[in-house]
Parts: structure tokens; C-alpha cells; sequence
């Protein structure tokens, strides 16, 4: 008899496509839950990740189930036959859905929809169709805006928090903790999320990326060196000597996809956080040096031209939602992480590895023009994607 699926969510985004990648390497039977684009079918999308990772690793890969559904509405947009399916051949759900919008005010829209009305969904589908293990992506910032150290079962702490992102994936962790339904809760806490270690990679841009993507915008605005990366700190009230922790995407998935076929790792929490966080000082010169190499400054007879005050005032303007985002980490504890992952080392986010991030970020104009995962080759192709 076939081992259970796995109904995987949020399959698409930067994350959920490397854990595709890394679940299917390993031959784990996966369903995906995924909602069509204005241009493609849930298993047209679904099938295009797959095959571009077929060519990436030069070999053939299992398709999943691909399960049409939408996780901000009610039984995630599943009919009766299709939840029926799902607890005839599925074991586990591994939600990695998420919003990462930093404010909303109004709940009935983002973080809120997805970050919280999406694990409802995801949990009450879960108990309709009788599945007791369920694996949940939160973050490293449901501490929100403590200091000191931050233990891997810390939740409520009395902590206030400094975004509403931040807000409704702490709340998402609590509904997921207290599930009666389930035999075992699993979270799995990354801090910031970067591209790939190995190719600078990214498809979303957010965090780092966000603070490069001024430094691009605005250095097409005004001449080089008109100010400094220490400057851009000053300007934002950030310490320089202030940490954060950036962890890169392979490695995020590889912890969580080796976590998730252990049985022992059930019920446990995870923080997925890099050992050796990066000062903002060290971010403050990358994203200069990265803007400098890669952009194109302003020239000096360029009549739209901006002087150093307009650059300020607008970083000001532009940065102040992220500037909250800066803060100094506290220290995330990692014991169960490395009782159970310490044979997947962490990359070394050094200069050579985020330039080249940042090459990248800025060769394809921050998702303006977005490359495909790999070239992808149609006689290449194998075993489409079966849909429910």
C-alpha cells in the first residue's frame, strides 16, 4: 500500500516551490492544494514548477496531485468529493500559505485573510477529512518586539509586536497549538528569508530585498556616492551595530522538508534562524556596494537628477513601514533544531553569497520582469501533473 500524501499549500511562492522540489527529490507522495492565475490553471502552474525543477536537477521528478482550492474561503473551496478524496489519501498537511503584508488595519483583508482565516480553513479541513498531523510555516517574529532570548516553544509572552504581519502569525500559531483535533502540531519558525545560497535566486522581495529595491530605485535619482549605507542608517534611526537574522531559502526547505518525513519531529517547534546574524552595518555597505556595482546611477548633466535632501526624504518615506523591521533580533534558541537538523548546515550568508542575491534581485528588476525557475524545455517535459 502507498504511503499517505502529503497536502501541501502555498506550493507556488518562493519557499513552498523549494519544498516541491526537495519533497518530490525524495520520492514523498505530495497533493497540492493551489488556486489558478489570470493565465494558468492550478495544474498548468503546478506543472510548470515541477518540470523547470526537472530541468534545474537534471532528472525525472513525481508529480502531485493537484487539488484546484482556494484557502481564504470556506473548506478551502473544496467540494464534499474532494475533501473525501483528500481523507482517503492524505496523512499530513504541510500549510506554507502565507500573506507577508506588514500592515492592515482592516482584518478582513491582509495578513489577516491568509495568515489567519487561511489556517482556519486549512484546520477545519484537516478534522473533515481526518487528518490528525499538521505541519505549519510561522516565523521567528511571533516574538514580536521582546529582547533577549527567545525560546523555540515561546509564544505568548506578553509581547507587544511591531507589524501586523508580525501579529497575525503569532495568532495563526495559536490556532494551530491549540487544535483539538490533532494528534500533533509541528511549526517550523524561519527568520527573514533570502533567495539561494547557491544562485541568488529569488521570486519575492521582501526584507533585505526591500531596502535594496530603494537603493536602486533612488540611485537612478542621484549621483554615486551621494550618500553612504551608514548614512541610509542614520537616516532611518537604525543602530548599525543592531543584528538580523537572514536565512537562506535551500536551506529553510531542505530543514523543513528532512523534519517533515521524520516522525520524531512531530508536535515539536523549529526555529530555522542562521547562527551567525548579520549586522545592519554589514547590510547598510552590501546594499551600497550592491547598487553601485549593479545599478545605473544618475548621470551628471541627467536633467531629472535629485540632490542628497530628495534622496533622504524619500528613503525616509519609502523605508518608514520596514524601518520597525530593523530592529535588533533577539537571540532565537535553536536546541531542537539542531538536536534534529544539525546534519543540514547553514550556508554562509557572507559578502560574495548576498552580492549575489543582489545581482540578481537587480538584473531582473525586483520581479518586473521575473525569469522562469530554470529554462524550461517542452520535449523535456514528463508525466504531467494529474489533477482531483
Amino acid at each position: 500500500m502507498p504511503s499517505p500524501s502529503i497536502l501541501v499549500t502555498g506550493a507556488t511562492g518562493l519557499l513552498g516551490s523549494y519544498l516541491i522540489r526537495d519533497l518530490l527529490a525524495r520520492d514523498v507522495p505530495l497533493a497540492v492544494l493551489a488556486r489558478p492565475s489570470r493565465k494558468q490553471s492550478a495544474r498548468d502552474r503546478v506543472e510548470a514548477l515541477v518540470a523547470g525543477w526537472e530541468t534545474c536537477l537534471g532528472r525525472p521528478l513525481p508529480r502531485p496531485t493537484v487539488i484546484e482550492g482556494d484557502l481564504t474561503r470556506d473548506g478551502c473551496g473544496l467540494d464534499a468529493d474532494a475533501i473525501r478524496w483528500v481523507g482517503r489519501h492524505c496523512g499530513q498537511v504541510l500549510n506554507n500559505a502565507a500573506s507577508l503584508a506588514f500592515v492592515g488595519a482592516d482584518r478582513d483583508g491582509e495578513p489577516w485573510r491568509t495568515n489567519v482565516g487561511g489556517i482556519r480553513n486549512v484546520l477545519a479541513l484537516a478534522e473533515a477529512a481526518g487528518i490528525r498531523h499538521v505541519h505549519h510555516v510561522s516565523t521567528a517574529y511571533v516574538c514580536g518586539l521582546r529582547s533577549g532570548t527567545v525560546l523555540e516553544r515561546d509564544l505568548d509572552c506578553g509581547q507587544s509586536f511591531g507589524n501586523d504581519y508580525e501579529a497575525s502569525k503569532a495568532e495563526a500559531e495559536r490556532l494551530v497549538r491549540t487544535a483539538a483535533h490533532l494528534d500533533s502540531a509541528t511549526v517550523y519558525r524561519p527568520s527573514i528569508i533570502v533567495g539561494d545560497s547557491h544562485t541568488g535566486y529569488t521570486s519575492t522581495y521582501h526584507g533585505y530585498f526591500a531596502t535594496l529595491r530603494l537603493g536602486h530605485t533612488l540611485l537612478t535619482r542621484v549621483p554615486i556616492g551621494s550618500t553612504s549605507g551608514r548614512a541610509l542608517l542614520t537616516l532611518l534611526g537604525i543602530d548599525p551595530g543592531a543584528s538580523k537574522n537572514f536565512v537562506p531559502v535551500d536551506w529553510v526547505s531542505a530543514v523543513i522538508a528532512g523534519a517533515v518525513v521524520n516522525p520524531a519531529v512531530r508536535g515539536e517547534t523549529l526555529h530555522v534562524t542562521h547562527p551567525r546574524p548579520l549586522s545592519m552595518a554589514f547590510v547598510a555597505e552590501l546594499v551600497q556596494e550592491a547598487v553601485e556595482s549593479y545599478s545605473e546611477a544618475a548621470a551628471a548633466d541627467d536633467p531629472d537628477r535629485c540632490d542628497e535632501q530628495w534622496f533622504a526624504d524619500n528613503l525616509r518615506t519609502q523605508l518608514g513601514v520596514y524601518a520597525p523591521y530593523f530592529r535588533n533580533d533577539p537571540v532565537f534558541d535553536t536546541a531542537t533544531l539542531e538536536r534534529f537538523a544539525s546534519r543540514v548546515a547553514c550556508p554562509t550568508l557572507d559578502r560574495d553569497t548576498m552580492l549575489r542575491m543582489s545581482k540578481f534581485a537587480i538584473a531582473h528588476e525586483f520581479g518586473r520582469h521575473p525569469p522562469s525557475l530554470v529554462p524550461i524545455e517542452p520535449e523535456r517535459r514528463r508525466r504531467p501533473a494529474r489533477s482531483l
